[in-house]
């Protein structure tokens, strides 16, 4: 188990130096740049000179990221010249809120998706499994600010249950004082997620129901539901615990559009206004975060295996 732990953080360390290159070409690549979108359309051609060099934006790529990257290792990942911050400020702000919008929605994902995939897979074939299917069918491909702007449609503007706009504050505390405005952000990432896991839920339920040891426990008289519980549900939830460590890039993707939509506070928040004006430094520091968090889930998962079947050993 030392080994491969070794390897695998080998493995992560040499992806998020990928991803960190990829993500720090592709932002210097765009069109316009940062010194327009921040001194205005009023700005001199000696006042964008002179932002540029301040911000050694004039510099050789290869020289910006080597330099980047030594700022990163000293726990320095730039000033944001948009929010007049600090980035390791705006990620220790942000971070917390956006962790907590992933959490709810995937605890709520979780305790629907499972006992709706086994729903399913006792009842596969049936009505009720199709309507299930065609039903996750339509959540799974619906773009997640579509899905949002439905929800506020429904649920604030007609029935007036729900406020279309996020809760707001300093601290955690704050925002949890406004649960009824988590309502509906945290909604629209779990119907996504809900769709997704069920899926997987069910499939794997059917898989195990098919199995020798279901049939010989019931054979020996075994209820039906002491098996689902004991031993089917067990063996099931491995395709959760893998998709829970690799579905991290895709739940914090709805997170950036949902927190966008909503007025939320989050670190997606901070990334959209980022982009609008080229805010690098803000830009790349959320990018290793979500990389850092992408790797450690895949970790992650791996050693789920182990705990979760005892089948499985790394050597």
């Amino acid at each position: 188990m030392a080994g491969f732990l070794f390897r695998r953080l080998a493995q992560s360390a040499v992806v998020v130096v990928l991803v960190t290159i990829v993500t720090f070409v592709l932002l210097h690549l765009l069109p316009g740049g940062p010194a327009k979108a921040i001194l205005g359309p009023k700005a001199t051609q000696l006042q964008i000179e002179t932002f540029v060099h301040q911000n050694g934006y004039d510099r050789p790529l290869v020289v910006q990221f080597l330099a980047w990257a030594a700022s990163v290792l000293r726990g320095d990942l730039g000033y944001s010249y948009q929010l007049n911050e600090p980035v390791t400020a705006v990620i220790a702000d942000r971070l917390p809120k956006t962790v907590l919008l992933m959490t709810l929605s995937t605890l709520v994902a979780i305790l629907v998706a499972v006992p709706v995939g086994i729903y399913q897979a006792r009842g596969r074939n049936s009505a009720g499994d199709y309507a299930v299917t065609g039903l996750s069918f339509v959540f799974y491909s619906m773009p997640s600010f579509f899905l949002a702007e439905i929800l506020i449609l429904v649920f604030a503007v007609e029935l007036h249950w729900f406020s279309p706009v996020g809760p707001n504050g300093d601290s955690l505390g704050a925002i949890l004082g406004q649960a009824p405005r988590l309502v509906l952000p945290v909604l629209t990432l779990a119907l996504i997620t809900i769709a997704s896991f069920s899926r997987y839920v069910r499939s794997s339920v059917v898989d195990n129901l098919a199995q020798d040891y279901v049939r010989t426990a019931l054979a020996g008289g075994a209820s039906e539901n002491k098996v689902l519980v004991r031993h089917v549900l067990r063996n099931s939830l491995i395709p959760i615990v893998t998709l829970l460590g690799l579905s991290l890039p895709q739940i914090f993707s709805g997170a950036l559009i949902s927190e966008q939509v909503f007025n939320y506070p989050g670190m997606g928040f901070a990334f959209v206004q980022g982009a609008q004006v080229h805010d690098y430094p803000t830009l790349l520091g959320i990018g290793l975060v979500v990389a850092l968090a992408t790797v450690t889930g895949s970790l992650l998962a791996d050693l789920g295996y182990a705990v979760l079947d005892p089948r499985v050993r790394y050597r």
